[in-house]
Formats: C-alpha cells, sequence, structure tokens
C-alpha cells in the first residue's frame, strides 16, 4: 500500500485553499480532512501497529514532504507506536518540533514528549531544562506545557522553571502554554496555582488561561 500515492488521489484543491487559509497559509494542504485522513491511513497504520521499532526513515519522509497531512501521517504513526519510544529518540523529536513548526504538530509531539518523560524521567534534566532555555519558541511551549496530563505527578519545580524564564515576553504561543499549563495544573492543586499567580507576574493572556477554573 503506497500510502503517499493514497493520499495525493484524494487531493481536493477547493479543500485545500481553506485548511491552508485556516493555518495562516503556512502550509501546503491536499485538502483531506481529519475524518477521511483516518479512513485513509487506517489500514496502513494497522499493519504497522505491531512494529518493534520506530521506522525514523518513514517520520522524516513525511515531514519532508510539502503537504501538511504528510505531517500529519507522521505524527499519527509516531502516536500509534509512542510507546516504543527510547530515550535517545528525543533527539529526533527535537527535530520534528523545530520543523515545519506549528501548534497543531507541536501540540501533538508535547503530549508525546510528556509520554516520554515519565518513562524516561532522566530526560526533565538533560532535555527539558535545556529546551527551556532555548530561543526557539516551540521548544519552549514543549517544556511548559509536557506535563499536561501529569496531574499529582507534576513536577512542581520544572513548571515554575519553565513558566518564570519564559513568561516575560510579548509571544502569543509562550503566554498561551503558560496558561495553559497553570489552567490543567489547577485541576488537581488549586491552591498552589492561586499562589504562583499572586506572587508573580504573568500576561493578562497567561493570567486569563490559567484562572478558569479557580
Amino acid at each position: 500500500m503506497d500510502i503517499f500515492q493514497t493520499f495525493y488521489n484524494s487531493n481536493d484543491t477547493e479543500n485545500s485553499i481553506k485548511m491552508s487559509a485556516y493555518m495562516k497559509d503556512k502550509f501546503h494542504f491536499l485538502g483531506i480532512p481529519k475524518p477521511e485522513r483516518a479512513r485513509l491511513s487506517k489500514d496502513f497504520l494497522k499493519q504497522h501497529k505491531k512494529d518493534m521499532y520506530i521506522d525514523w526513515s518513514f517520520v522524516f519522509k513525511c515531514y519532508n514532504m510539502p503537504e501538511r497531512e504528510f505531517h500529519y501521517l507522521a505524527l499519527d504513526y509516531l502516536l500509534l507506536l509512542k510507546a516504543k519510544l527510547i530515550s535517545k529518540d528525543i533527539d529526533n523529536i527535537e527535530k520534528l518540533i523545530v520543523t515545519n513548526s506549528w501548534w497543531d504538530s507541536v501540540d501533538c509531539l508535547d503530549a508525546i514528549v510528556g509520554d516520554m518523560c515519565l518513562r524516561y524521567p532522566e530526560l526533565k534534566k538533560s532535555v527539558i531544562l535545556k529546551w527551556i532555555y532555548s530561543d526557539n519558541i516551540w521548544l519552549k511551549r514543549v517544556a511548559i506545557d509536557f506535563q499536561l496530563k501529569y496531574k499529582e505527578n507534576t513536577d512542581i519545580d520544572i513548571l515554575s522553571k519553565a513558566i518564570l524564564v519564559n513568561c516575560n515576553t510579548d509571544e502569543f504561543f509562550v503566554n498561551k502554554a503558560i496558561g495553559w499549563s497553570l489552567r490543567e495544573y489547577s485541576k488537581t492543586n488549586k491552591e498552589w496555582v492561586r499562589s504562583f499567580l499572586q506572587n508573580n507576574k504573568l500576561s493578562k493572556l497567561s493570567v486569563k488561561e490559567a484562572s478558569k477554573y479557580i
């Protein structure tokens, strides 16, 4: 099954224009809506469900394609096999975060990084701390948000550092990430988040997002 040709055969020019416009014309789209993309890739992904290793050549082939649907296919593949990711794969994940970067792909990788850091806690010190100080806004965003689903397992020292190092910015995607991370953690520890907001100066956007449940 040639998944690339399958996608190309489903090209929809009208949808392509609409989907590209929604993403600020940052990417070219084939015009395949998510439900249809899932249907087209179902058999392909099923064939790879029991793979023992990540086929990084396939992942990067997808990421080197100009059409956004292939980037999504790579991410769907990684999500399917996320349990097979090993510690050293974080280097390839970092390459993906800074390639074809936008909120849709980065937030998917964010969840994958979160899963990896639960299984390999050493990555928090060896990688996440580095990303906190990165000049790349998307690495910063992941460093701030990778614990979104951690609840009581949230490392508040890492969370605090990630926020405080990066809160003095006008960058929308960073400030949004700060608010999002605090909002999610407030579901577990409202008092900590309330105290954090009272004792630190954050952007209006971050505060608005963080205060939703407190």
